[in-house]
């Protein structure tokens, strides 16, 4: 290319090597760093973070965008260069709308943030996280400000996930599949008893939920060689590079929810391994200075998690290798049982180990507390109360403490809130991808029952991971499926799966 787009690219690939640092420490913060680095760590994220934003937001960088704008003019609309041009521009419109300080003080209240919802979590007692959660609340709404809005202020803090995202949209998607999925609970609930869950009760050693997992994840095609699995409160991945990811669970003894938690990692993480080799490290991968589709990459995390690995295909070929990891605890026990068993539908208070039915529901709650704090309808100290309500009001249960309730999730604790309506879009982007696969590859299903995993993949790269984060949303939906996301899909898949489990 020519002088004036390799300077801006080599400025925003700086960037994005910085940002990688960030998400390294981030990752150490919750993994390895031992509970007397918080203060310090709290200093280096305030710092980098100041760093990255005052370089990307230097006037300097919008000359070397406008320049490079030029150089380009008249290439490929969706090549690398013309992408890198468009994505600095609005990635730039959108950071300079914030001030340093704010940038800092922000960084830094995150990761504050982070061990109050730790220490208030493990003592199951919000006052602890209240106080900061409210500063947390007041600086989100500043931000909004700060960024602008057409219609909501939800919308400036939704866009940071989802970009092209409004409140309205999320709304209308949202409103379009809530009754169909409380109708299927409702019918799940009075046909219970056609599921056998007792093979699901027992003490599954760590060890062994560990290993079964590993062997999992490292079958559907995860390379360990390029990233490594480790323990953590809030399961998450780290995509730090395309040959460095990092992914995390949590284990129990009384379940094997260990193993969905690993599935959906290993998804984010197939996809952060998927990224094109000439966009890793650069401001389209993972780790530029903006945020590719959340929607998009929660697809990819739930179509390992629940498309593949909670179906009956995956496993035709897995549970040979359940029984052998967990001797006796299965010997007896028909692979259709089984299955029941391990899909069964029952409203819990854990977002992360909610079924398929009740998920989005999970979400809807969150969601909804969001846009009432943002918008002034709720106040933080009332959070607790109002999740409650919420619960009772769509799942017909009360969290018994607020471990369980309002502090189960870490993403308010980091100011991620806007994140959470991904998660559900996400969903609903699983199975429109996952039958476009299926479209494509027939026989897709009979090769999962048999362990072989890479067409899915390899599609997956093809049509989605490689892009980095190329795409918006809608825009990447409409190039693989011809439509923008839509709740149909999805809803047919649910009633179809467990219409037939429950016999409905």
């Amino acid at each position: 290319m020519g002088e004036k787009y390799d300077a801006l690219r080599n400025r925003l690939n700086d960037i994005a090597t910085v940002n990688s640092t960030i998400w390294t420490l981030n990752w150490d913060t919750q993994t390895q760093m031992p509970e007397g680095g918080f203060s310090n760590r709290s200093k280096q994220m305030q710092v980098l973070s100041r760093m990255v934003f005052e370089q990307f937001t230097d006037e300097k960088t919008h000359q070397l965008i406008d320049a490079a704008a030029a150089e380009v003019e008249g290439e490929d609309a969706d090549g690398n260069t013309a992408r890198t041009v468009f994505h600095a521009r609005r990635d730039y419109d959108n950071a300079t709308k914030l001030n340093p300080a704010f940038v800092s003080e922000m960084s830094a209240l995150a990761t504050i943030g982070q061990q109050k919802w730790q220490a208030a979590r493990a003592q199951k007692d919000f006052s602890i996280f209240q106080p900061t959660l409210e500063k947390i609340v007041a600086m989100k709404l500043q931000e909004a400000e700060l960024r602008g809005y057409k219609d909501h202020p939800y919308d400036a803090l939704l866009g940071q996930y989802e970009p092209g995202m409004t409140t309205a949209q999320v709304k209308a998607i949202f409103d379009a599949h809530k009754p169909a999925l409380i109708e299927l609970v409702e019918g799940i609930k009075a046909n219970a008893g056609a599921v056998d869950t007792s093979p699901m009760h027992g003490t599954f050693p760590i060890d062994a939920q560990r290993q079964f997992g590993l062997d999992v994840v490292s079958g559907f095609g995860f390379d360990f060689s390029r990233g490594r699995q480790d323990v953590a409160a809030h399961p998450f991945c780290a995509p730090l590079a395309r040959d460095d990811v990092r992914i995390t669970t949590r284990f129990k003894e009384s379940n094997l929810n260990s193993l969905l938690a690993m599935m959906h990692e290993a998804g984010h993480g197939l996809h952060g391994q998927g990224i094109h080799e000439a966009i890793d490290g650069t401001f389209l991968s993972w780790t530029g200075m903006g945020t590719m589709s959340m929607a998009v990459a929660e697809s990819q995390s739930r179509t390992w998690e629940n498309m593949v690995g909670r179906s009956r295909a995956f496993w035709q070929w897995a549970y040979p290798m359940l029984q052998a990891a967990f001797p006796g605890q299965f010997e007896d026990v028909p692979l259709d049982t089984f299955y029941g068993a391990f899909n069964r539908v029952q409203p819990s208070f854990i977002r992360v180990e909610a079924d398929e039915v009740t998920y989005n529901l999970h979400i809807m709650v969150r969601f909804e507390l969001e846009l009432a704090l943002i918008s002034g309808e709720l106040q933080v100290a009332d959070l607790p109360e109002a999740w409650n309500a919420k619960y009772e009001e769509y799942l017909g249960i009360t969290p018994p403490d607020a471990a369980l309730g309002v502090l189960q999730d870490v993403h308010w604790s980091g100011g991620s809130i806007g994140y959470f309506p991904t998660y559900a879009l996400g969903n609903l982007l699983g199975a429109q991808y996952f039958n476009a696969a299926v479209a494509a590859h027939p026989q897709l299903e009979d090769e999962i029952s048999e362990g072989k995993f890479d067409t899915l993949l390899n599609w997956q790269i093809e049509h989605i991971h490689q892009h980095g984060r190329k795409f918006d949303g809608n825009e990447l939906t409409k190039r693989i499926t011809g439509k923008e996301i839509d709740p149909a899909d999805y809803v047919a898949y649910l009633k179809g799966k467990y219409g037939a489990i429950y016999g409905l």
